[in-house]
């Protein structure tokens, strides 16, 4: 199967870096879409953003996670062009304050915000509140397995409202 993933970011120089990567050109378009308005929607209400990282290679995982910065061993959604973690913009990035604020920005541009993962009256154990993707949690599985990829007409929304399936 052709996408984005496949053909742009398997391909590109950055694929097994451990370094932090910010390049917004590696987000699908349609992801890429969404965060710029987000940034510009933000930046208009007084708070501007860093798109801090976007791609996120299995190398850069295994480091962050040796060294305690994550829990999760295994990349995610950033690893396929479709998550981008979105930090104050300070005169330098910063991840203090309140960003519950993405919430309802990610959601009126189609994305899922990691304060809540789509379901914003569900009390969750993990909480990434910089971070969006636009594939539900419960599409992760079929994405990493290489089983789907989504559209330009895919809306996680409407996935949620169908279970996710």
């Amino acid at each position: 199967m052709s996408n984005f993933y496949t053909d742009v970011v398997m391909k590109g120089p950055s694929f097994h870096t451990t370094q932090a990567v910010s390049d917004i050109m590696l987000l699908e378009p349609v992801t890429r879409a969404a965060v710029q308005a987000i940034m510009a929607e933000s930046a208009a209400h007084g708070i501007p953003l860093i798109a801090f990282e976007t791609y996120r290679s299995q190398e850069r995982q295994m480091a962050l996670f040796e060294k305690g910065a994550t829990q999760l061993k295994t990349v995610g959604v950033h690893h396929y062009g479709l998550a981008c973690d979105l930090v104050k913009d300070i005169g330098g990035p910063s991840w203090k304050g309140d960003f519950t604020f993405l919430r309802d920005l990610a959601k009126a541009h189609g994305l899922i915000w990691g304060g809540d993962w789509g379901f914003p009256k569900r009390r969750t154990k993990f909480v990434d509140a910089v971070h969006v993707q636009r594939c539900t949690v419960a599409r992760q599985t079929s994405l990493f397995n290489g089983q789907w990829y989504p559209d330009d007409t895919y809306n996680p929304y409407v996935d949620l409202g169908a279970g996710g399936q």
